[in-house]
C-alpha cells in the first residue's frame, strides 16, 4: 500500500506519504449546499480543504465548534465542508433546513454545509465521497467513512493527502500540522505521531 498507516488502539490514520496524485481532478466535483446553491470545487484551488462527514445527534457532534474554530483559524488557506449524513445509526434524521439551524444556533457555524447525503459506499453515494473513497479516483485511498466526522484532507494541489478517524479532534496536534504543512511526506507523518 502506497499510504502510510499510522493506528494505535483502534485509531486509524492515512497518509498519503508518497504524495500520489488523483487520477480524477479534485477540481473537477461540484457538490450542493444545503441552500441549494451548486459548489464548484475549482473555486479551492491553492487551498486545503478538510471535508466531514457529519450528524447533530452523535457523540462526536461536539467537534462542530472545534471545525468551526479550526476554520476561523486557518481560513486564508484552509476550506472546511461539512457533509451531514443519516448513514451511521439515524443519527441526522433532519432536513436539511433543520441542520442548518442546528448548527449556526449551537455552534454558530460559518463554513459551507451540504445538503444531506450518502456518504458510505452505496448506491446513491455523495459525488465527493465517491472520490474521497475510491483510489481509482483520488489516487491511493479506500476507505470509506468508519463513523460520523470522519475527516479527509486535501491539499492546495487538489491532492487526498489524508484521512483521519472520526475520535480524531479537528483541533488535535495531527491536524494542525497537517494543515500547516506544505509538504505532505513521511517528516510530517512523523509529527502525526505525537497524537498517538
Amino acid at each position: 500500500m502506497r499510504a502510510r498507516k499510522i493506528t494505535g488502539s483502534k485509531i486509524l490514520v492515512l497518509n498519503n506519504s508518497t504524495n500520489t496524485k488523483p487520477k480524477t481532478s479534485f477540481y473537477n466535483l461540484q457538490a450542493i449546499a444545503n441552500n441549494g446553491t451548486a459548489i464548484n470545487f475549482e473555486q479551492f484551488k491553492g487551498k486545503k480543504a478538510l471535508l466531514v462527514n457529519t450528524a447533530s445527534d452523535c457523540g462526536y457532534t461536539g467537534q462542530y465548534e472545534e471545525l468551526e474554530k479550526l476554520y476561523q483559524q486557518y481560513k486564508q488557506r484552509l476550506i472546511v465542508i461539512g457533509f451531514p449524513a443519516n448513514d451511521f445509526k439515524e443519527q441526522e434524521k433532519g432536513s436539511d433546513e433543520e441542520i442548518a439551524q442546528f448548527c449556526t444556533i449551537n455552534y454558530r457555524i460559518t463554513f459551507p454545509l451540504m445538503k444531506k447525503s450518502i456518504v458510505i459506499k452505496s448506491p446513491g453515494q455523495n459525488e465527493v465521497f465517491q472520490w474521497l473513497t475510491d483510489k481509482n479516483k483520488n489516487g491511493w485511498n479506500d476507505q470509506q467513512p468508519v463513523w460520523n466526522f470522519s475527516k479527509y484532507l486535501v491539499n492546495e494541489e487538489g491532492i487526498l493527502s489524508w484521512y483521519f478517524d472520526p475520535s480524531i479532534s479537528p483541533m488535535s496536534n495531527s491536524a494542525i500540522n497537517a494543515i500547516r504543512s506544505k509538504l505532505e511526506g513521511d517528516q510530517d507523518s512523523k509529527k502525526i505521531t505525537q497524537d498517538f
